[in-house]
């Protein structure tokens, strides 16, 4: 949806959920020297100050990454080196966690449809592969990549209802493209339980879920978040 714009959402429970849990995949897939390809769906701005209008509107920063980061985890190093630089209110998006990340070997290629999202995340990833477009459509044109070896991450708005079932339908036309991809797919927790569309269809690839529960905004927001993974790399958790 070309109204979604994340810095709203930034920092909250959810996104500390899916990051932490994306950190991990990719820290096992770059342990090994072999080079791999990053895809994203839905890739955002790419980096977010927390001081701004639109986090202090929502206040999900304040019951997410405000609380602390979490303890022992990679992706609290990578947010404090992050703001060794750029300030106290920095947030990366998962574009930038996974471009700090990445080593030359290994090639990146993000889509982000809406306009001024995507401007922005150019101004953050100078250089990097970004293509205004839809970001099933990219991924999918772009499948099989090289290196063959690789993560992709959906991660929609869900403004539609339709999208949880349209989210894994794309995973289902993904794998049989690209065997060999690891697909992280993030999603809410709300009280209509739409989510389970998204895991029904993903029932046939033998998902790993993860999910988490807040009382964000008194109840009033989402009830949790929840991650799948498919074809993760051996022994990775993703809580």
């Amino acid at each position: 949806m070309l109204s979604y714009q994340h810095a709203y959402h930034a920092g909250g429970p959810a996104d500390v959920h899916k990051h932490v849990a994306l950190v991990r995949v990719l820290a096992a897939l770059t342990a090994k020297p072999r080079g791999i390809t990053y895809m994203e769906t839905h890739s955002g701005r790419g980096l977010y100050d927390l001081s701004s209008d639109e986090s202090r509107k929502t206040g999900e920063a304040a019951e997410g990454i405000a609380m602390g980061a979490p303890e022992g985890e990679r992706f609290s190093d990578l947010l404090a080196e992050l703001r060794a630089g750029a300030g106290p209110d920095a947030y990366p998006g998962s574009p930038l966690l996974a471009a700090m990340m990445l080593r030359d070997v290994d090639e990146m290629h993000l889509m982000e449809l809406h306009p001024a999202e995507h401007a922005a995340l150019r101004d953050v990833l100078p250089g990097a592969d970004i293509h205004r477009r839809d970001g099933y459509e990219g991924v999918l044109a772009l499948s099989p990549p090289t290196p063959r070896r690789g993560l992709v991450l959906v991660d929609p708005s869900y403004e539609v209802k339709s999208e949880y079932a349209q989210a894994g339908a794309f995973v289902a036309k993904l794998m049989a493209k690209w065997p060999e991809a690891c697909v992280l797919v993030w999603y809410p927790i709300l009280r209509a339980g739409r989510h389970a569309d998204l895991l029904d269809a993903l029932a046939p690839l033998s998902p790993v879920v993860d999910e988490v529960r807040f009382d964000l905004k008194g109840g009033a927001g989402m009830l949790g978040s929840g991650m799948v993974g498919v074809n993760l790399p051996h022994g990775v958790a993703l809580g």
